[in-house]
């Protein structure tokens, strides 16, 4: 054994293979020790072509499995995780930093509790969203269910980042972005790739009444982190487990004053969360609700029109 730490990517893929095998590739030729790198790679059951993924070099176990949402799929990848340090992937990726497991590796040293949320640059986002979430194995544990499975195609990135964002408000910094470690999202949005069948099969609005309604499960969490920073976390004590809030959704509101009302209450009057954070997601959230309205008025009315 090497002594290094293992670090576990997780890896949900859907009909791409070769954007799984490109990233796959860059993992191999970036990794200072790929030795010490395992994927652990989801692929629906019926996507065969995904089903013999692999690339001489890596460690690579395969889930195959049924469709899920998409906490569901890397929910499933951290349960037959062995790695030390947990970081999620995107089969549109791909890894431009030679290096970049030492660097995780350097700075979890630095961290004595293994309390933190580290990501990189995706040259899309950058400092402003961890697309890519690295967190501790402990940390993992402490949040039970880090990708929680209601999400269904996003949104894992902001529900833990608003996590650490809570918690560098009480005053523990946990958050560390690291700008010369580029993991580049090749994303349509970004124009680095054509609109495929996966990207038309989630829907952009599909789960943003979910962060909503999973707003008191991030404050739990936080409270968790901070008594495991404190030293005052029980990793035995299965009553932290039954007291964390259990997810009831919030239904969409059904006009804008109301969303308005909503988002005001669960954003923009959260002092828990940093003035910055909290103004960007109320203002966010509205803009998303209207958005939203707006296309799928759009959308009746062009069906009506075909109608007649």
């Amino acid at each position: 054994m090497s002594g290094r730490r293992l670090i576990s990517l997780l890896l949900p893929t859907r009909k791409r293979p070769e954007l799984a095998r490109r990233f796959l590739r860059s993992v191999l030729t970036t990794a200072q020790y790929p030795e010490s790198v395992e994927i652990i790679l989801y692929a629906d059951e019926d996507d065969a072509e995904s089903h013999d993924l692999d690339c001489t070099g890596l460690t690579i176990l395969r889930i195959i499995g049924p469709r899920q949402s998409m906490g569901g799929y890397n929910t499933a990848c951290l349960a037959q995780a062995s790695g030390d340090i947990i970081a999620l992937m995107n089969d549109d990726v791909v890894i431009r930093t030679t290096g970049w497991d030492e660097a995780l590796r350097q700075l979890d040293a630095l961290v004595p509790d293994k309390v933190y949320l580290i990501y990189g640059n995706d040259m899309f986002k950058g400092k402003t969203l961890c697309t890519f979430p690295i967190l501790s194995r402990r940390t993992c544990e402490i949040l039970r269910e880090p990708y929680h499975h209601a999400y269904r195609g996003a949104f894992i990135d902001y529900h833990l980042m608003d996590i650490f964002k809570r918690l560098e408000h009480s005053g523990y910094r946990r958050l560390f972005y690291l700008p010369d470690i580029a993991f580049e999202h090749l994303h349509y949005r970004a124009g680095k790739a054509d609109f495929d069948e996966t990207y038309g099969q989630r829907g952009r609005y599909d789960d943003d009444m979910i962060f909503v309604s999973l707003a008191q499960l991030r404050t739990a969490s936080m409270a968790l982190l901070s008594s495991a920073i404190e030293g005052t976390y029980d990793e035995k004590n299965s009553d932290a487990l039954s007291a964390l809030p259990v997810f009831t959704p919030v239904p969409r509101p059904t006009s804008p004053i109301y969303a308005l009302s909503l988002f005001t209450r669960e954003f923009l009057l959260d002092c828990a969360l940093p003035g910055r954070w909290r103004f960007f997601l109320w203002w966010w959230f509205n803009a998303r609700y209207l958005t939203n309205g707006l296309q799928n008025g759009i959308r009746l009315n062009s069906k009506t029109m075909a109608g007649d």
